[in-house]
């Protein structure tokens, strides 16, 4: 597992949109399928339906493009914090959710197969 420092932005955002699925950590609640705004190595903004608290633990799962990484397309389970949350004008919903990643795990390569 690596672990990601808490520079702020220390890491250029690409406006990609891949699909993805977000877990509040601990939780009963189902899964979220959502579609990155933006992406990083060391976060991501999605759109979401509703509001997340800030500070909430998440678990995401995604397609990291080798856009972002230089590597290979690998599958990533990101464990993070909600750090923003505002308005956005999208499609996908009505709130744009910022999730700092603390840690994450390169799960596998990926092939054909989808999240």
């Amino acid at each position: 597992m690596k672990v990601a420092t808490a520079d702020r932005r220390s890491s250029l955002r690409h406006k990609i949109k891949t699909p993805l699925r977000v877990r509040v950590w601990k939780s009963a609640m189902p899964e979220q399928r959502r579609e990155s705004v933006n992406l990083s190595e060391r976060g991501i903004l999605f759109a979401a339906d509703s509001p997340m608290a800030i500070g909430t633990v998440v678990e995401v799962l995604l397609k990291m493009p080798e856009e972002i990484t230089g590597e290979p397309t690998t599958e990533w389970l990101c464990s993070g914090h909600v750090v923003r949350v505002g308005p956005i004008n999208s499609p996908k919903g009505n709130f744009g959710v910022g999730v700092q990643f603390d840690c994450y795990q390169i799960s596998r390569k990926l092939g054909t197969d989808s999240i």
